[in-house]
């Protein structure tokens, strides 16, 4: 008789070790994995133009067509166009391609969007300069040799105030 209380009362323990085990359960769960790469973003232009000789004379219209890409895949920027004319240079004229906007003498921007595709932006308009038509001999003279010349430059916009700013950082790249 007391091997079967024993024996009952092992069974009870059992019975409610196992229900207690199972009430003591912990609620689980995981989540997918989410995993982020990281890229380098980037700003890729060029400066293209015909190549040409040019001659000095009065009235002349000369096709001149510097011409701006920004690559594909290039973040959102400002682009920059810096314009050196020699001194004695002053009988060529140019006028800005639309879109351009005037940041210091010589210097001239615009904004651009990030692009998925080539995007060109001609710097002067109609692709022209011009000679006076009141360029007299010596003018011609003091001219011969000079030159004009373009450099472009970009800058992210993203952390960028402005343009202004954008400039300064950008400038004295070689």
């Amino acid at each position: 008789k007391g091997l079967k209380i024993f024996i009952v009362a092992m069974s009870l323990v059992l019975v409610i070790a196992t229900a207690v085990g199972t009430t003591l359960a912990l609620l689980t769960a995981k989540t997918t994995t989410v995993t982020n790469t990281f890229t380098i973003g980037k700003i890729e232009i060029s400066l293209d133009e015909t190549e040409r000789t040019y001659k000095l004379v009065p009235g002349a219209e000369l096709d001149k067509d510097p011409t701006i890409t920004v690559n594909s895949g290039s973040e959102a920027c400002y682009l920059f166009v810096k314009i050196d004319k020699q001194a004695n240079l002053d009988l060529v004229t140019y006028e800005i391609a639309d879109g351009w906007t005037l940041l210091e003498t010589g210097v001239y921007y615009r904004t651009v969007a990030a692009t998925n595709a080539d995007t060109p932006f001609e710097v002067l308009k109609d692709n022209k300069v011009y000679v006076s038509i009141d360029a007299t001999s010596s003018d011609l003279e003091k001219a011969e040799g000079k030159t004009l010349s373009f450099t472009a430059y970009a800058c992210q916009q993203l952390g960028v105030a402005d343009a202004a700013t954008a400039w300064t950082k950008v400038k004295d790249l070689a």
